[in-house]
């Protein structure tokens, strides 16, 4: 053996520590030039990681910041994953105080069936 520190494919990584659902997937975002490398753009998803690499990328938004501390055999669940890298992107601050999601009833809206029968009595005149 040479002695080099064991590489693995970039997109295969993030697949297996679950950033993104497919390999498919993380290959088309490393591939997009959306994937830095201790800093550098990789521009192909066979590009060679190992532990000690820090990666910085967008998902759902966000731009995250990982340190692979390991690399995976298998994709397996996501507490396995977790324990392959250390998140070292910044925690955003909670939202402040956000108004409620759904408007309060009103007591308007369609009458329900006692309402209905006082409506009907009194379009007659019923003195009931």
């Amino acid at each position: 053996m040479n002695g080099a520190a064991p590489k693995l494919r970039l997109d295969k990584w993030l697949w297996q520590a679950r950033f993104f659902k497919t390999r498919g997937l993380a290959a088309k975002q490393v591939s997009s030039g959306h994937v830095r490398v201790n800093g550098n753009r990789a521009g192909k998803p066979a590009h060679g990681v190992g532990p000690g690499d820090v990666l910085t990328f967008v998902q759902a938004h966000d731009v995250r910041v990982v340190e692979i501390i390991a690399l995976g055999e298998r994709r397996g669940p996501a507490v396995e994953a977790q324990t392959l890298y250390h998140d070292m992107t910044e925690k955003k601050p909670p939202p402040e105080a956000a108004p409620p999601a759904n408007p309060r009833f009103e007591g308007r809206g369609r009458p329900d069936k006692h309402q209905r029968r006082a409506l009907i009595r009194m379009r007659r005149h019923d003195p009931e």
